[in-house]
């Protein structure tokens, strides 16, 4: 036995855990069921079980500390730091939870009636309102379910638009080179083809080069602001006269709006459509996959072809559009129901408890946090881009050269000292990006104790010390795997 490991394979409070199929015992109950009676098997359609269902048995205290193990074994914004870039992972109002789970809205069922749901709707309505106001947008899409999903829902507002005014020939969507991935996708899904758009050395979009891609078959760009790079687009007034004189459309991804919440009104940028991650502006951070709400600010352009359903107020109350009204020619509906409920709570109550001054004041220290990060370590790394940033700090490997140490390797040391890497190798316009989004939640106490461990990993690199940094991470439950080939072949399902 060596120095780093155990007899039982654990370290110290850390449990080694198997994977639950190697622990089931036969006979083994979490809770003990009445016999069933005999089998209606026409009430399945006449299909008969083949086999015994491949599930371990496992009594209710094997249960609940396989999952207690597990939890523990995770890292999220409540464990730590998580620096994580173009994800806004900030912390979440413990009073956004506590409203979301209120009986009147949590036990909520989408059949309801109308008049037992009015509390419903004046949520969604009063969180449209908010949409609108700090947007400037004269209409708002709520259903959409994410940030892709409410792109592909202003594209399609954009392709009806065209259709409608016998401009459906424009088949081509221009996309920066650094903008989001789901961008050029949900350009594909909508059926049209994408045309890249270079950036400038400053991390911005070329203009002179979006004006030679203009013509009368584009339909729309699509553009993120702040972009990928954490920069603010100087240029956008023109880039949306240029767009909007070739009479296609402007899309904002607006996947960073938490950096200008407040202090900049999308309508007045020239903006005709744009999403909002209310999982990243407005509480709710989106670790683990969801859940997730994409509301689509539209222009007035845009706003009759918003897709149904959408909240208006009638002679009796609150009511759901379902169909096509005067002056509105929906392009569709785009989810089963009115979008993620859950997550409009949560919204509406981090809106109201902040205030328009509040939400303001978390967008300034966004940024501001972001530029005392970039200032802090801007001598031991390496900046990709002179000046200051907005709500995330972009840097790049050049600080690594000739170490022998990679963007991966530093960002696997930096687990090891109990934290979550920042994103690595994007935006890919930078070569061995590093980007780092403190957000506005966390105090200067603890990027300083984040600056302070960066700045010591650096000076470790440059010292010489590649070999431990190609060991790292050392202190997890597992070493470091091959990422390439469990992404490729994937292994889903569990085999004795």
């Amino acid at each position: 036995m060596s120095e780093t490991t155990s007899f039982s394979g654990n370290k110290g409070l850390q449990i080694e855990e198997k994977l639950i199929f190697e622990m089931g015992n036969p006979g083994a109950v979490a809770v003990d069921l009445p016999e069933p009676g005999p089998v209606d098997l026409d009430r399945m359609g006449g299909v008969r079980k083949r086999a015994d269902l491949a599930l371990p048995d496992l009594s209710e205290p094997q249960v609940v500390r396989h999952y207690t193990r597990l939890s523990q074994k995770n890292y999220g914004i409540d464990t730590g730091f998580y620096p994580l870039g173009s994800c806004t992972m900030k912390h979440n109002p413990r009073l956004s939870e506590k409203v979301a789970r209120l009986p009147g809205l949590a036990d909520l069922h989408p059949f309801q009636p109308r008049q037992t749901v009015q509390g419903a709707l004046e949520v969604i309505d009063q969180l449209a309102w908010w949409l609108k106001q700090l947007t400037g947008m004269p209409a708002v899409a709520m259903s959409p379910a994410a940030g892709a999903h409410g792109e592909w829902c202003g594209l399609m507002a954009i392709r009806a638009a065209h259709e409608d005014s016998g401009q459906g020939h424009r088949r081509r969507v221009l996309v920066p080179e650094s903008a989001h991935g789901t961008n050029p996708a949900t350009a594909a899904m909508c059926g049209y083809s994408v045309d890249p758009i270079p950036a400038k050395e400053n991390g911005r979009v070329d203009l002179d080069a979006l004006k030679a891609k203009l013509g009368p078959d584009v339909a729309a760009l699509m553009l993120t602001n702040p972009n990928t790079c954490g920069l603010f687009e100087s240029e956008i007034i023109e880039i949306a006269a240029a767009v909007h004189g070739a009479g296609a459309y402007f899309y904002c991804d607006g996947a960073n709006f938490n950096a200008i919440v407040g202090r900049v009104k999308v309508a007045d940028l020239g903006i005709d459509a744009m999403h909002i991650n209310l999982h990243k502006t407005f509480s709710t951070p989106h670790g683990g996959g969801g859940p997730g709400a994409g509301p689509t600010v539209l222009s007035a352009a845009l706003a009759p072809f918003a897709p149904v359903p959408y909240v208006v107020s009638g002679p009796d109350g609150l009511e759901l559009v379902e169909g096509r009204r005067e002056g509105t020619k929906p392009f569709g509906r785009v989810k089963g129901f009115h979008g993620q409920f859950g997550v409009f709570v949560r919204a509406l109550a981090y809106i109201l408890s902040m205030g328009a001054d509040g939400l303001r004041q978390a967008s300034s220290d966004a940024v501001l946090n972001a530029n005392y990060l970039q200032a802090r370590l801007g001598d031991v790394l390496t900046p990709s881009f002179d000046g200051p940033c907005m709500h995330e700090a972009l840097f790049d490997d050049r600080f690594l050269k000739d170490t022998g140490v990679t963007t991966l390797d530093f960002a696997k040391a930096l687990i090891d000292e109990g934290y979550h890497p920042m994103t690595m190798y994007f935006p890919l316009v930078v070569h061995g990006a590093l980007l780092m989004e403190p957000t506005e939640t966390e105090s200067k106490e603890a990027l300083d104790q984040f600056i302070a461990v960066v700045r010591g990993l650096a000076e470790k690199a440059k010292a010489g010390a590649a070999e431990d940094f190609k060991a790292a991470p050392r202190h997890t439950p597992r070493r470091r795997l091959d990422e390439t080939l469990a992404a490729r072949t994937p292994i889903l399902r569990w085999k004795a």
